[in-house]
This record gives C-alpha cells, sequence and structure tokens, in this order.
C-alpha cells in the first residue's frame, strides 16, 4: 500500500479576474475549489493513474470537512487526524495579468495530535510505500521528518521525500528511497547556482552520498534528472505543451515516479512516467490522468536518454 502525508491541507481557491486591480471590487471570471498540500496532489495522482492509497494528515474545522469530502469523491481511501483547535487553511491563487497567491495559517496541531499520527504509522507494512511532501507547519517539530523515519527504521519501507533545504538533509541519514529536490532547492542545500544537468547530476550524486538511493531533480521548462540507485542516470528535456497550471506538477512528477516503478521495477521507466506526469499536469487544468500521461509517452518516445 501507499501512504501520503500532508501536514497541512488546504482548500485551494482558485479565482481567474481579468486585468486585477487593487482598491476596486474586481469580479471573477472563474472559480475552481480543490484538495491541496503536495502529499493530497500525490494522492490524488496516483489514484488517476490507477493506484491504490491512503492520504494521512491533519484536518481541521469545516474546511477540513470538505477536503476530506472532495477526496472520498475521487475515490481517495483517507485516514486524517482530525485537529480541535483551528481550520484547515484556504489558499487563494489568483489568476490574472500576474498570478498572486494567499495562503492561510493552518490549525493548532497539539502533541496528542502528532501521537496520532504516529499511532497511524505504526500500522504501516514492510514494503509499504510511504510519501512526504511538503513543508512543516510552525507549531510542530522542525525535525518532524527525521522524527518519523527515525520511529520507522525497523521497518523496511520505500520512503518518498519531497521537501526543501534541513528537512530534506536531515533525513538521508536514514537513506529514504526517493528525494525529489527541483534545481534551485539542490544549489540552495550546496549554496551554489545549478546552471545545466552536468551540475546537477554532479551535487545529485552528493546527496546519494549523503544517504539518498534515488535523487530525482525537477528542472521546470529545462527537464529533469534521475541519478538512481542502480548507477545509472537519466536524462530528459520537458515534453513541449501549453503550461496551464504549474501548481502541483513537481508532485505529479513523484506520483508518475512511484506509479511507473512499481509497475515496471525499472528505474527508466520510472523516470519517464514521472516526467510525462508532471508535464500533463501543467499543461491541464486539473492534475494529470493517465490517459494524458500516456498519450505524453507515446508523443515524447525519442525525448529520453540514458
Amino acid at each position: 500500500m501507499i501512504y501520503t502525508v500532508t501536514f497541512n491541507p488546504s482548500l485551494d481557491y482558485i479565482v481567474t479576474v481579468e486585468h486585477f486591480r487593487c482598491g476596486i471590487v474586481n469580479r471573477t471570471q472563474n472559480e475552481i475549489i480543490y484538495p491541496g498540500g503536495k502529499g493530497i496532489n500525490v494522492s490524488m495522482v496516483l489514484k488517476n493513474l490507477g493506484h491504490e492509497n491512503t492520504a494521512l494528515g491533519f484536518l481541521a474545522g469545516f474546511t477540513g470537512d470538505k477536503i476530506e469530502q472532495l477526496l472520498k469523491e475521487k475515490g481517495i481511501s483517507t485516514d486524517f487526524i482530525k485537529v480541535e483547535n483551528g481550520l484547515s487553511r484556504i489558499n487563494v491563487k489568483l489568476r490574472s495579468d500576474e498570478e498572486t497567491e494567499i495562503n492561510g495559517q493552518g490549525p493548532a496541531i497539539a502533541a496528542s495530535d502528532i501521537d496520532a499520527l504516529y499511532r497511524r504509522l505504526d500500522a504501516l507494512k514492510d514494503d509499504d510505500v510511504l510519501v512526504l511532501a511538503g513543508s512543516i507547519p510552525d507549531v510542530m517539530p522542525s525535525s518532524m521528518y527525521m522524527d518519523i523515519m527515525t520511529h520507522l527504521k525497523e521497518k523496511n519501507l520505500k520512503i518518498v521525500v519531497d521537501a526543501t533545504r534541513d528537512l530534506l538533509v536531515n533525513v538521508l541519514c536514514h537513506r529514504p528511497f526517493l528525494v525529489k529536490p527541483n534545481n534551485h532547492e539542490l544549489g540552495e542545500i550546496f549554496g551554489v547556482t545549478l546552471h545545466d544537468k552536468a551540475e546537477v547530476v554532479a551535487y545529485g550524486r552528493k546527496l546519494q552520498e549523503m544517504g539518498a538511493k534515488n535523487v530525482l531533480v525537477s528542472m521546470a521548462g529545462d527537464g529533469a534528472v534521475l541519478i538512481a540507485e542502480d548507477g545509472n542516470v537519466f536524462m530528459a528535456e520537458a515534453p513541449k505543451g501549453e503550461l496551464k497550471n504549474s501548481v502541483g506538477a513537481g508532485d505529479s512528477m513523484v506520483a508518475g515516479f512511484l506509479a511507473g516503478y512499481l509497475e515496471s521495477g525499472s528505474y527508466g521507466r520510472a523516470f519517464q512516467m514521472g516526467v510525462c506526469s508532471g508535464s500533463a499536469s501543467a499543461f491541464s487544468e486539473e492534475l494529470a490522468t493517465r490517459a494524458e500521461v500516456l498519450a505524453l509517452l507515446d508523443k515524447n518516445k525519442g525525448l529520453f536518454e540514458k
């Protein structure tokens, strides 16, 4: 079974306003509401790709109820902890001449809530997959990812970590199955600016030396790189298409990689599925479907190189 953890889920309220201006009343042209959060995005794309999974994390208030309802409507299994104080956040994403985001704070997560998460994680079995994605709310320990992996160290799990800076670096000693920084985040870890794929490979290997088994680096319009556990390096340019929505593209890449690997056992196939899943989400108003991903794979057969 695959499990995802989202520590601060959201309702993403996406509005389109023609020529938005501050200080006046603006009218929306279009409104969409999605369940949001990096782990939740991974869960939704995995489901779209045909892989059952369970979404874990923390929800609160009527907004939390709505997040869970929307996920269940998509057929996604959930096992969230219900937090007593506060509300799950609403993130407003304004599309106009410029894109603007206003993100909420989220609920007050207590020590007892974290204990409840550990009890859920205790039920994981050997060979399960656990995805830890996104930032940690300020009310939680900054060592949360490392604490979880320490807690689970006796289990033979495939753990995926999609996080930045210390959240990512601190878990490397536990040898996560996959880490997925983007090229800017990878450069920030080592205090450098990365200009091309060769430099990305060199610093990706440093993450491997620090403990990561597989390092998948997204580079937006410049494609992606995978430094695989078996010693192979895979690179690809980004598939061509019209960018409609960059939200969730990196999460879709994680989901596609997992789907490809679980279906084939091949890192090459996993990389291809990851790249095309990320692009399919970027080229759509919603998150990637299996049909969209397979269509991109078929169209871009010559794109991938080892």
